[in-house]
């Protein structure tokens, strides 16, 4: 079947390349904050979708890319100052560790803390090294900071042992921040066994990185 031909304002694919090739270019900048590339790359986003809503209710491509752009700007910056001075003050607390510190694609604070000093194999009691670590993540977090704990394992024994291992090394780590005092309410854990390696199992360094636990911060505004 024939499928209807659809008119295409003449701006709108040189809206939609300016405005995507404009937060690409700003959002990959070396030199660029995470507040700023979030921002850019909101801009480029909500460039092309004002371009292509002006076009098709009969608008200005450029006109509609320029109001997008504002509002994506606005939109693309998710992480509040807050959430990168948290992000800064981990980096500096990790220096040296081995621990990662990152921020997600869905604007997320990730730390990464691998088994060597976070978890003795078989075991989920605190080791010391990881203490002081979480004493700096758990300070500074207001009432509405939303913190998720993800225990991994290597895939060495059964999901039935993997997966209640895993499980308790986040609970660990949650009572541990409670302790803290981080609000119980606001903190969420869960186990991921042996599901989700970041290496290949068939190495011992391999599975010693397998072997972590994942600590995500987010704001409420930040969530999907």
């Amino acid at each position: 079947m024939t499928q209807p031909h659809i008119p295409r304002h003449p701006t709108t694919g040189l809206a939609l390349t300016l405005a995507l090739a404009l937060g690409a270019s700003l959002a990959g900048c070396a030199n660029m904050s995470a507040e700023q590339r979030g921002t850019a790359q909101g801009a480029g986003i909500g460039a092309a979708a004002g371009a292509v809503l002006s076009s098709i209710t009969g608008g200005n491509a450029g006109t509609g890319a320029a109001i997008g752009g504002a509002l994506g700007a606005i939109g693309g910056n998710l992480w509040s100052k807050k959430m990168v001075e948290k992000q800064q003050a981990m980096e500096r607390a990790t220096a040296g560790t081995g621990i990662e510190v990152s921020r997600t694609p869905d604007n997320q604070l990730k730390v990464q803390v691998p088994n060597d000093i976070s978890f003795a194999v078989g075991r989920a009691d605190l080791q010391a090294a990881l203490r002081p670590v979480l004493d700096q993540f758990a300070q500074g977090l207001d009432q509405t900071m939303l913190v998720r704990i993800v225990g991994h394992t290597d895939s060495t024994g059964s999901d039935a042992i993997n997966d209640p291992l895993s499980l308790s090394r986040a609970r660990t780590v949650r009572d541990y921040l409670t302790d803290r005092g981080v609000p119980s309410t606001r903190l969420e854990i869960a186990g991921r066994g042996a599901r989700e390696p970041v290496a290949d199992n068939g190495s011992d360094a391999g599975r010693a990185r397998n072997r972590r636990v994942e600590i995500f911060l987010r704001e409420p505004q930040a969530q999907g």
